[in-house]
C-alpha cells in the first residue's frame, strides 16, 4: 500500500505545509524507501540547503540521519526525536495501516536549545569551509525539547486523522 492510496498527494502536502507553518521546521512525508513523496521544501534555516547542496552532505549527513531515525521509529512503532550528525533535530513519526508500515513524516532543521551545530564535523563531512558552516549555523533556530515532543504528538494526531478519514472512505 502506498501513501497516495490512503490520501491524495495534495493532502500529504497540506500536512507538510501545516507542520512548517506551526513549527518553522522543514517537514516531509516519506515512502517506505525513505523518498519524499512531494518536491516541496520549506527550509528552516540557511545551513540545511547548503549542506544538501553538497553530494557529501546529502550522502553522509541528511540521508543516513533520516534512514537511521526512520528505522528506529518503524521498529518502535512510535515517534523518535534525535539529532543528525550536524547537531540538528530530526523528528520522525511512522505511519502504519494496521501492522503495515507505509511511510513516515519527518521534520528537521532546528536544534535543541541546549545543543550546538557541529561546524567541525560538517566541515569534515562536506568540505564546506568551517567559517562558512559557523556563519550559517547562526540561522538555525533553537527549540526546547518539550516543544519538539509536542510537535511529534501533533503530527501523530494529524496522521491518525488522515488514516481515519481514509478508512471511512474506503
Amino acid at each position: 500500500m502506498k501513501l497516495t492510496d490512503i490520501a491524495p498527494l495534495e493532502r500529504w502536502m497540506e500536512l507538510e505545509n501545516d507542520i512548517n507553518a506551526r513549527s518553522g521546521m522543514d517537514a516531509n512525508v516519506f515512502d517506505t524507501k525513505g523518498y519524499r513523496i512531494s518536491a516541496q521544501k520549506h527550509w528552516a534555516n540557511a545551513l540545511c540547503p547548503a549542506i544538501k547542496d553538497t553530494d557529501k552532505g546529502q550522502s553522509f549527513i541528511c540521508a543516513p540521519a533520516h534512514m537511521n531515525i526512520a528505522a528506529q521509529a518503524m521498529r518502535a512503532g512510535e515517534t523518535v526525536i534525535e539529532e543528525c550528525d550536524a547537531g540538528m533535530i530530526k523528528l520522525v513519526v511512522p505511519i502504519f495501516v494496521g501492522d503495515e508500515f507505509v511511510g513516515a513524516v519527518g521534520a528537521c532543521g532546528m536544534r535543541f536549545e541546549d545543543s550546538d551545530i557541529d561546524a567541525f564535523l560538517v566541515n569534515k563531512m562536506t568540505d564546506m569551509a568551517e567559517e562558512q558552516v559557523a556563519s550559517l549555523a547562526g540561522s538555525v533556530p533553537s527549540v526546547p525539547r518539550a516543544q519538539a515532543e509536542a510537535l511529534g504528538r501533533y503530527i501523530r494526531d494529524r496522521v491518525d486523522a488522515i488514516l481515519s478519514s481514509s478508512s471511512k472512505r474506503g
